[in-house]
């Protein structure tokens, strides 16, 4: 069994900053990409970063500058520091990664997501 599971949500102040992380564990041979993303509400999902196997990565435009993803050397846990946070930043934040779980096949896994809150 594949699990994701987010920490680091909170409340913060604008201007503030939160590090959210990611850790992965159970069936997987070999992880393509992990990737953060974000849906607020009556919103649609939309990506925030991401960060392929050789450590690539790829920021949204509205985002670029203020957050940075990063992984272990494991490659088992993926993080996203945010800084200067802003109330249009509030959203549930949902880890995911793209991974081979066998020689032939390769899909996409969620985590439950993890609330951040920017607010005065």
């Amino acid at each position: 069994q594949v699990q994701l599971v987010e920490s680091g949500g909170g409340l913060v102040q604008p201007g503030g900053s939160l590090r959210l992380s990611c850790a992965v564990s159970g069936r997987i041979l070999r992880i393509i990409r992990m990737a953060w993303y974000r849906q607020a509400p009556g919103k649609e999902r939309e990506l925030v970063a991401a960060i392929a196997a050789g450590g690539s990565t790829t920021y949204a435009d509205f985002v670029k500058g203020r957050f940075t993803i990063s992984r272990d050397n494991a490659q088992n846990t993926a993080n996203l520091q945010m800084s200067n946070l802003e109330p249009e930043d509030t959203a549930v934040y949902y880890c995911n990664t793209d991974a081979w779980w066998s020689e032939r096949l390769h899909r996409e896994y969620w985590g439950q997501g993890t609330q951040v809150t920017v607010s005065s």
